[in-house]
């Protein structure tokens, strides 16, 4: 779909709704569905919604991260296993 129209008012979903979701689905567009001139809603492939929220969770991760290492919160690698084989240790009664 060209940009032009991926933008659809919300009458023109109603009477394409399955022939729009096919060219979504099978374009792995994004469409955006306008009610009173306004946009409303997005239509997006189910996959390429996934990847959208794979790739959030991955951000957040690394601005978490990069906190943690801006706040010092941050130990050497040895001593991060030291602390986990100790940790297992410990759930395993040893």
């Amino acid at each position: 779909m060209i940009p032009s129209e991926a933008i659809k008012p919300i009458s023109y979903f109603k009477t394409h709704a399955s022939e729009i979701i096919r060219d979504v689905s099978n374009s792995r567009k994004t469409m955006i569905i306008t009610q009173n001139g306004e946009a409303k809603a997005i239509l997006q492939d189910i996959k390429l919604y996934e990847q959208t929220q794979d790739s959030l969770a991955l951000l957040k991760i690394l601005a978490l991260s990069s906190k943690s290492l801006n706040d010092g919160k941050v130990k050497p690698i040895k001593d991060a296993f030291h602390d986990i084989k100790e940790k297992i240790k410990r759930l395993n009664g040893k």
